[in-house]
């Protein structure tokens, strides 16, 4: 009796010793991939996406308008795969935002933004700046957000500001960190108030200041020397530390005597003027009242980013534990953390949630498989569904999925699939078994018999799900 491929593979495999060393290493390897695979609440969807910034000092919002955004938003919608320009438009400023349709390449979208905005640097007009332009993507939102407050009353926002930066820098350490983001509280400012009368007396301008200055916080080479073998860089200037330095600073002469920019202004090292307010709000955990309910704490948030590919419940991870072992040390006793957003945390719960789902599918189809064909028929199947699933995931994280609730889902679906072909395979052996009773032989024609049918009603379901793969835009990725 001539087999078909069905019957051969069984026929290979049924008395093979390899057989078990694939079974456990296709275990194993599903069991790295589950542990390695960066886990998401969604897919990742790629939108390439910018803003070109462009200054123009002088200019109405109507001129920057016709002379800056009209112009190069032509520029922009001959770039081939832009979908989408917008343009925001200020006094002096534009801001135009260029999106690229779902899923063309980042890498390419952005080269073709940049050829086509510095190969049309002559068109720019007299008075405008060249083009800024910064990238924006999925990955940018933050995944982790940690709030700073302080029931202490010294601890206003411009302390806690100082506080968070310094953890930032700890924080982007991380090798899976993108960037950090902290809002609220008061950046250092160091304010110089000039006084119009003794201006006026030693017949000074405010212009003249700001170019003295800046003049003066600078350092440049001057020169090299050698001396005993070794050759020293000397190195003229210094940069302004506090207000001491800037009070010394000598503006100009009068009558022989020098000018200190004390002299004529009153210099103060403080924080700058709000740009935007956080507060915090805690509850009392035995009344549940809210304690603060006149928002008297300030606080700070900082919103950490994770670089594309990264798993995000490993960074949320590392920087909550990082942020622990600093408490005491660069964060203060009396300054209180709180996590207000955990995108990692969510997203391994839901992961973990369907991944247990799974594994209640496949144990309640193992069950009614051994109450209606028997133990030794659901031991195949139960070898067969997990070891199909392990191949699957480690299939998907070498070619860079994610563990997401699509891609799980997807896998749920499947188990039906598998275990409908298990079903019929192990029913067609089990009915030779009893005409025939068990031998290798009857095993190996029982598969042969069914297996074929059987393969070809698989490649037709994957056939009616296959358009589905070509699906676009931003429902792409779902599918």
């Amino acid at each position: 009796m001539k087999l078909g491929i069905a019957g051969q593979i069984a026929k290979a495999f049924i008395k093979s010793k390899l057989t078990p060393l694939i079974i456990l290493a296709s275990i194993i390897l599903g069991v790295f991939a589950v542990i390695v695979t960066p886990r998401e609440e969604e897919p990742q969807i790629i939108v390439p996406m910018a803003d070109v910034f462009v200054q123009a000092p002088g200019l109405s919002a109507k001129e920057v308008e016709s002379r800056v955004t009209k112009p190069m938003e032509k520029l922009l919608w001959e770039i081939k795969g832009v979908e989408y320009v917008y343009s925001i438009v200020k006094p002096g400023m534009n801001m135009t935002i260029v999106r690229f349709y779902v899923g063309q390449d980042q890498e390419k979208s952005i080269v073709k933004l940049y050829n086509k905005l510095m190969s049309n640097y002559d068109r720019i007009p007299q008075g405008a700046s060249q083009p800024l332009v910064k990238v924006r993507s999925i990955d940018d939102v933050p995944i982790l957000s940690m709030t700073l407050s302080s029931e202490n009353k010294n601890y206003t926002g411009y302390e806690l500001r100082r506080i968070a930066t310094e953890l930032c820098d700890e924080l982007k350490k991380g090798n899976d960190v993108s960037e950090f983001n902290v809002i609220g509280g008061q950046k250092r400012q160091l304010r110089i108030t000039f006084e119009p009368v003794k201006l006026s007396g030693y017949n000074l301008s405010p212009f003249q200041i700001i170019q003295t200055i800046q003049k003066a916080n600078f350092v440049s080479e001057s020169g090299k020397f050698p001396s005993s073998n070794s050759e020293f860089i000397v190195k003229t200037g210094g940069f302004l530390d506090n207000s001491d330095d800037i009070g010394n600073l000598i503006v100009s002469t009068f009558k022989g005597s020098p000018v200190y920019l004390k002299n004529i202004a009153a210099i103060e090292d403080t924080a700058q003027e709000p740009v935007n307010y956080v507060f915090n709000w805690s509850k009392n955990p035995e009344s549940g009242k809210v304690n603060n309910q006149n928002g008297e704490t300030e606080a700070v948030v900082i919103a950490v980013s994770k670089k594309k590919g990264a798993n995000a419940t490993n960074v949320a991870e590392d920087a909550i534990k990082k942020v622990e072992v600093l408490k005491g040390k660069l964060i203060p006793h009396d300054v209180n953390i709180t996590v207000t957003r955990n995108y990692g945390e969510t997203a391994k719960e839901k992961s973990n949630e369907l991944l247990e789902h799974m594994m209640i599918a496949t144990i309640s189809v193992i069950i009614l498989i051994a109450l209606a064909l028997g133990r030794r028929e659901a031991v195949v199947v139960a070898v067969a569904v997990p070891v199909t699933l392990a191949l699957t995931l480690l299939i998907s994280y070498l070619f860079g999925y994610t563990l997401n609730r699509v891609t799980l889902f997807a896998l749920i679906f499947s188990i039906g699939i598998l275990v409908d072909d298990a079903i019929v395979v192990v029913e067609n052996i089990h009915r030779h078994f009893k005409m025939a009773g068990s031998s290798e032989k009857v095993a190996i024609e029982a598969v042969d018999e069914v297996g074929n049918p059987t393969i070809l009603a698989t490649f037709t379901v994957v056939a009616s799900l296959l358009p589905m793969a070509f699906v676009s835009g931003l429902m792409g990725p779902y599918m």
